[in-house]
């Protein structure tokens, strides 16, 4: 097929020596099965701000350390030159976390270069060398589904030591490889320690593979993954080799603010009825009018 203009500086450089096909198009990027020497790969191409869906939302932002004072003065303000640098710095983003995953030992398609928006990388493939399915294109026996979900929740905890949250884990961004599951689409991942939205994310991704697994092994379903390991996480305990329970207790002493308040609240409007009732007891009562003789 012919080239993508995109990727036709990495046809220069000699990364890429010809595009084979489309893949896939998505909300964030598009991406192309390629051919670099004897090996197929794939290459992604990350759509401009104008025509990719998925919103570069602040939680997902927080965290993320720009270069330099400059940069993130024009990311703030927003003009042309900050646009660009966000774009570079969401984009990087991805190139990071599969570089630091692959290094944590996480099963993410293995990165190999990042030229002009484009990432090229592993091509996962099925047993048989076809492209490997999302999850959500395939049914699963409860023996399997409970099996991949232990293997995700251990991918999950090794992305959290390595201090990341993926922040947009489901069904539709993992693939099913010949080894297991292999998870894909970094670009919204978070630090865990410097981001104060990174429990809830964390939350979600363990709730969405609860959830898709649950259908086939209703008691994943009931599961309380993210608050287990997220507590070892905050007392430095979390480690790769962790071994969870999917079971979790919150602290007995564990403080509901909002239900304290509720009754401090009622307390008060308690002592204001009866602080009314003894004052209305304490007036002096009309009284009757004295008799004619008294007059």
């Amino acid at each position: 097929m012919k080239t993508p203009k995109r990727i036709e500086p990495l046809v220069e450089d000699g990364l890429v020596d010809e595009v084979i096909r489309p893949l896939m198009s998505g909300k964030e990027a598009a991406v192309y099965v390629v051919r670099c020497g004897s090996e197929l790969r794939c290459a992604k191409v990350y759509k401009e701000a104008n025509k990719r869906g998925f919103r570069q939302a602040a939680e997902y932002q927080e965290g993320r350390k720009v270069r330099n004072s400059r940069d993130a003065r024009a990311m703030a303000k927003g003009s042309k030159y900050g646009r660009k640098n966000q774009e570079d710095n969401w984009q990087n983003a991805e190139v990071a976390a599969l570089f630091r995953l692959a290094n944590a030992g996480v099963r993410v398609p293995k990165p190999y270069d990042f030229l002009d928006g484009v990432l090229l990388m592993e091509l996962v493939t099925d047993g048989e060398g076809d492209v490997a399915p999302r999850l959500n294109d395939v049914d699963l026996h409860p023996e399997d589904a409970r099996e991949f979900h232990a293997f995700m929740i251990e991918e999950i905890v090794k992305m959290l030591c390595a201090g990341l949250v993926h922040g947009d884990l489901s069904e539709f961004n993992v693939l099913l490889g010949p080894d297991g599951p292999v998870i894909i689409d970094l670009p919204q991942a978070v630090d865990a320690a410097g981001n104060n939205h990174a429990f809830k994310m964390l939350e979600r991704d363990v709730g969405n593979m609860a959830a898709y697994f649950g259908q086939f092994a209703p008691e994943l379903k009931y599961s309380k993954y993210a608050k287990e390991m997220w507590a070892l996480y905050e007392e430095g305990k979390l480690t790769p080799q962790s071994v969870l329970t999917g079971e979790f207790k919150d602290p007995e002493d564990e403080a509901d603010v909002d239900a304290v308040m509720r009754e401090i609240k009622a307390a008060l409007a308690d002592e204001a009825r009866r602080q009314a009732a003894l004052n209305a007891e304490d007036e002096p009562k009309d009284r009757e009018p004295p008799p004619p003789w008294e007059r």
